[in-house]
């Protein structure tokens, strides 16, 4: 059971390789890109968001697709609701992961588990933005065309194991995360780009009972 969480968590952040694009930001540039992100992530209280996930495997010819909505409510109340091409949704709430799998309903506590309270704590940054100042990651900075990217290199050795790298792409006016991504241990990566956003809509925690 803990393995196929552990895939599902690896699967809704995603990874990609260094572009060509990419230049490394100056230390002013880090110090405005952060002030800019954190001033925004405080504010935000809710966040929708609509989702696509293109999840890369090295021996398939096309990545493999889903969509769906992500709904997050602070402090940390988290809901990934996959809608095609099956209905599956992972709610991560009170020290516990909730399941809904086509109406197979299943929890598990997390409280215990050190690795899953990283990886908890890991998406809900990586939703919200506030991630710099986590002292598990190695962290660099880069500009891209419109955008900044952040990327992460887990210290932890257990979590190492699991997750390469990390990469949050930031839109640069609104200094908010535009996508999501993970490198795995080998060649297969996951990416996750965030739309339609809807930031502090009044969200009821019912919406988060599995």
């Amino acid at each position: 059971m803990q393995t196929k969480i552990y895939l599902f968590l690896f699967l809704i952040i995603s990874g990609f390789h260094l572009s060509a694009q990419e230049q490394k930001m100056t230390d002013a540039e880090i110090a405005s890109f952060k002030q800019d992100v954190n001033v925004v992530a405080k504010k935000i209280k809710t966040l929708t968001t609509d989702f696509v996930q293109y999840k890369h495997l090295d021996f398939l010819s096309k990545d493999i697709e889903t969509s769906g909505k992500m709904i997050f409510k602070e402090p940390a109340l988290l809901q990934w609701q996959y809608k095609k091409p099956y209905n599956y949704s992972i709610t991560f709430k009170n020290a516990k992961i909730l399941i809904n799998d086509e109406g197979k309903k299943s929890a598990v506590d997390i409280g215990n588990s050190k690795i899953f309270a990283r990886i908890n704590k890991l998406i809900v940054g990586s939703v919200s933005g506030n991630m710099f100042d986590d002292k598990e990651f190695t962290i660099s900075y880069f500009k891209l065309k419109g955008q900044n990217l952040a990327k992460f290199i887990p210290k932890d050795a257990t979590l190492k194991k699991y997750i390469k790298q990390i990469e949050l792409t930031f839109d640069k006016e609104e200094a908010t995360v535009v996508q999501v991504k993970l490198l795995e241990s080998s060649e297969d990566y996951t990416r996750i780009v965030l739309k339609n956003k809807v930031i502090n809509a009044k969200i009821d925690d019912s919406v988060f009972t599995n």
